[in-house]
């Protein structure tokens, strides 16, 4: 088993600046693939950042490319989300998920991760 808890969001101001932080407990060496999942009020969940094991592959969802960046410290366990440049329309629950299937490859969709966290309310205000 893989334990997740976020931490860092908050209500901010739009062009304003968060920091989403995920620490991974259990059996952390069985974690391979790790990201970020949105669900904003009225949606379905969106894929919005992963990273591979290594953490030398990333892959962002298109909107959030050159604000977001994700980074994970394997040796600490844990995997963060910097956001910048922040818009009303990032307004969602982020969930820190993880994945044990033994693949370097990145997951990209809700149903690939078979971890998650409780999820962390981020506001972005106009």
């Amino acid at each position: 088993q893989v334990q997740l808890v976020e931490s860092g969001g908050g209500l901010v101001q739009a062009g304003g600046s968060l920091r989403l932080s995920c620490a991974a407990s259990g059996r952390t060496y069985s974690v391979y693939a790790m990201g970020w999942i949105r669900q904003g009020p009225g949606k379905g969940r969106e894929f919005v950042a992963a990273i591979s094991r290594s953490g030398g592959s990333r892959d962002y969802l298109d909107s959030v490319k050159g604000r977001f960046t994700i980074s994970r410290d394997n040796a600490k366990n844990t995997v963060c989300l910097q956001m910048n440049s922040l818009k009303p329309e990032d307004t969602a629950v982020y969930y820190c998920a993880a994945d044990t299937t033994p693949t370097y490859r990145l997951r990209y969709s809700s149903d690939q991760y078979n971890y998650w966290g409780q999820g962390t309310q981020v506001t972005v205000s106009s």
